[in-house]
């Protein structure tokens, strides 16, 4: 059986052998001459994310050396999965040069694959366990990420705020977390006008979805996610190009439901709360409009200069809510604008903190 491409034991894996770029000549040097002859001839040089396969007289794969950095890390074998032949592969590590990096990790992220509407092409290369690896916490993590994926890929038609609130309950079920929900016009009873205001154009209920866990003994961690299941910007309109991948703008949500989820099942000493606002910011005839002016949970009033900037305010409903238990630890995790990520880039995340 193999989850995340990651398999026990196999009795026909195939070694794979990392070498690094400035000892690569040294450790070619002891090979066969006729190891020495084909990787020449392949003119591999064990750089960084580079493998090559070597077959034996039968022509068949007999193992696999791959280029790995000077400081790899979890990710030092994340460009195979996809493009070795299907099949087991284990890694021989005789210098333990991946001996502390959790190779699993970024072999078990390489390997995802969205399979909702369309069968996978071919099956990712599976690798055996490292006898050193912490295999709980791999397989947690791995859990914890493909559900975060799974539920941004897919398109809002199957992922409303219902939906969300499903995979909440889902979540909750398997860990023993309880969930409460307030819908539609039960926001504006329960003192959530800003989550309602935004998502009441659309014929598909808003939601805030409030999930427990653990003992009030212990520290108290709440998250906040921002789930906006698509954002068509409202009555100031997105052109075309920008909704394309608005599916994603519950990306914050995912999040709290998948760092909650490994949370839980790690088991951590702590006490959670979830709250996901979880809305679609639609165009109908009764949208909230520009200039109106929203009365918010915590009191204070909100001029809307822009409909498109619809996250901060159902975020702040959820967060007025958060701070009256005074948490130890509080997280918010926002989509909240393109120019963090003109700012920063792709790889690191806007923060703003105290």
């Amino acid at each position: 059986m193999s989850t995340f491409a990651l398999i026990e034991k196999s009795k026909h894996a195939v070694p794979l052998i990392p070498v690094q770029a400035k000892q690569y000549a040294k450790w070619l040097a002891g090979q066969p001459k006729a190891v020495q002859a084909w990787l020449n001839a392949q003119q591999f040089k064990g750089e960084p994310a580079t493998f090559c396969v070597m077959p034996n007289e039968q022509g068949q794969l007999s193992q696999v050396i791959v280029g790995i950095a000077e400081e790899p890390d979890l990710f030092a074998l994340a460009h195979l999965p996809k493009q070795l032949p299907e099949g087991d592969y284990t890694l021989e590590d005789k210098h333990k040069l991946l001996h502390k990096v959790p190779v699993e990790q970024g072999w078990g992220l390489a390997a995802y694959q969205f399979t909702r509407y369309k069968k996978a092409k071919r099956a990712p290369a599976k690798l055996v366990w490292c006898k050193h690896s912490d295999k709980k916490l791999i397989e947690n993590i791995l859990a914890a990420t493909y559900l975060v994926r799974e539920l941004i890929e897919t398109p809002a038609e199957d992922m409303a705020p219902s939906d969300l609130a499903k995979a909440a309950q889902k979540v909750a079920k398997q860990f023993g977390a309880s969930v409460k929900l307030i819908v539609g016009d039960a926001l504006l009873k329960a003192n959530y006008p800003t989550i309602h205001a935004v998502g009441r154009a659309c014929t598909k209920p808003s939601q805030l979805i409030d999930l427990c866990w653990g003992k009030a003994k212990h520290k108290k961690i709440t998250l906040v996610g921002k789930g906006v299941c698509f954002d068509t910007g409202g009555l100031d309109l997105k052109p075309a190009e920008g909704m394309l991948s608005m599916k994603k703008d519950m990306g914050g949500a995912a999040h709290v439901l998948g760092l909650a989820q490994l949370i839980m099942a790690m088991n951590l000493p702590v006490c959670l709360r979830v709250l996901i606002p979880a809305v679609e910011n639609s165009v109908a005839g009764n949208a909230f409009h520009p200039g109106d002016v929203i009365k918010t949970r915590k009191g204070l009033t909100v001029e809307v200069g822009n409909t498109d900037a619809e996250g901060r305010l159902i975020l702040c409903d959820a967060l007025a809510e958060a701070v009256t238990e005074k948490p130890d630890l509080l997280l918010d995790f926002a989509t909240l604008t393109g120019a963090a990520r003109v700012a920063l880039g792709t790889e690191v995340g806007a923060l703003f903190t105290n």
